[in-house]
C-alpha cells in the first residue's frame, strides 16, 4: 500500500476514534448537565428570592438573603463546626489509614480478611452507621457507659455539649471512612519501586528514615487523592449527623449541609437555604483547590 494511502487510512480511524471516545462521554455529560450543572443554576436563581419552597409566589429579595448571612450567628457556628468534621475527619482518616495500609503491606497469614473488615464500614450507609453508633455513645444503656459501669464507674453524657457531639461525629465519621484511605494508600505502597528502598538500606538509612525520605515522599499522589476527597467529604457531612445528634443539643452540632436542610424543610427559607448553599460550595472550593494545588507541587515523578 502506497505510504500517502496508508497514512490515509490511518488518520480517518484516528477520528473515528476520537468520535467514539466523545460519544462515550456524552451520557456523563449529560447527567453532570442534569444532576450538578442545572441544579446549581437553579439555586442561584432562587437565591435572589424570598421563598417558602412550595408556594408559587416568590418575591424579589436581591442580595438580602447574602447580607443575611453574616449576621446569622447559626450559619457561622455550623460554618466552625463544618470545619471540624472537614479537617478533623481529614486529619484521623488519613493517619489511620496510613497506618493501616502500612501494617497490611506486609505479607502476614489473614491479611486479606483484615483487610475486609476494616473496609467493611463504607459498604454500610452512613445513616445506618450513625445510628449503630448512636447506641454505644447514649447515655442510658450505651456500650461505653455499660463497659464504664463495669469498671465501677459513672455514666458520661457523651454527647452533651454542641462541641462534644461534634467530636464524637467526627470520630465515628473518620473510623467509617478510614477504610477507603487504607486502599488508595495501598494503591500507592504497592506501586513504589523496590529498588529506591533497597538503595535506602544500603546507604544505611533505618526504617524511620526510609518512611520520611523514601516512602511518604513518593506516596504523595495518593496523598493528594485521600486528602481531597476526605476533605470534601467531611464538609459535606450530613447522614452522621442526622443520625447521631439530630444537629443538637439546640442545632449546635449542625454541619453546613444539615443546616441548609433545615432552613429549607423546617424553617421554609429556600431562598435563604439557596443563599447558604451558593456560600458552602464557595467554601468547599477556596478549601479544597489550594490543598489540591499545594500537594500537586510536591509530587515526585519516578
Amino acid at each position: 500500500m502506497p505510504s500517502h494511502l496508508f497514512l490515509a487510512k490511518g488518520g480517518s480511524e484516528l477520528k473515528k476514534r476520537k468520535w467514539m471516545y466523545l460519544a462515550l462521554t456524552i451520557p456523563a455529560l449529560v447527567l453532570m448537565i442534569l444532576f450538578i450543572a442545572a441544579p446549581l443554576v437553579n439555586a442561584v436563581r432562587i437565591s435572589f428570592f424570598k421563598w417558602n419552597g412550595y408556594s408559587q409566589k416568590m418575591r424579589w429579595y436581591g442580595l438580602k438573603n447574602f447580607e443575611n448571612i453574616f449576621t446569622d450567628k447559626l450559619f457561622w457556628l455550623a460554618t466552625l463546626n463544618t470545619f471540624i468534621y472537614g479537617f478533623g475527619s481529614t486529619i484521623l482518616q488519613n493517619i489511620l489509614g496510613l497506618a493501616a495500609a502500612l501494617f497490611l503491606n506486609n505479607k502476614f497469614k489473614g491479611r486479606n480478611a483484615v483487610r475486609v473488615i476494616l473496609y467493611m464500614p463504607i459498604m454500610i450507609s452512613a445513616f445506618i452507621m450513625g445510628q449503630i453508633l448512636y447506641y454505644f455513645v447514649q447515655v442510658e444503656g450505651g456500650v461505653f457507659n455499660e463497659l464504664l459501669g463495669l469498671l465501677g464507674l459513672s455514666g458520661v453524657y457523651w454527647m452533651k455539649t454542641g462541641l462534644s457531639s461534634t467530636i464524637m461525629i467526627t470520630l465515628a465519621n473518620s473510623w467509617q471512612y478510614m477504610g477507603l484511605c487504607m486502599i488508595i494508600y495501598l494503591a500507592g505502597l504497592q506501586n513504589i519501586p523496590s529498588m529506591y528502598k533497597e538503595a535506602a538500606r544500603l546507604d544505611g538509612a533505618n526504617r524511620v528514615k526510609e518512611f520520611f525520605y523514601v516512602t511518604l515522599p513518593l506516596l504523595i499522589p495518593s496523598i493528594t487523592t485521600a486528602v481531597v476527597t476526605n476533605l470534601i467529604g467531611g464538609f459535606k457531612l450530613f447522614d452522621a449527623i442526622v443520625a447521631m445528634s439530630g444537629g443538637g443539643p439546640n442545632r449546635k452540632s449542625m454541619s453546613l449541609s444539615f443546616y441548609i436542610s433545615q432552613l429549607y424543610f423546617n424553617d421554609e427559607k429556600a431562598g435563604y437555604a439557596s443563599a447558604v448553599g451558593i456560600m458552602t460550595f464557595f467554601i468547599i472550593l477556596i478549601v479544597a483547590l489550594p490543598v489540591n494545588m499545594y500537594l500537586r507541587k510536591k509530587e515526585v515523578e519516578y
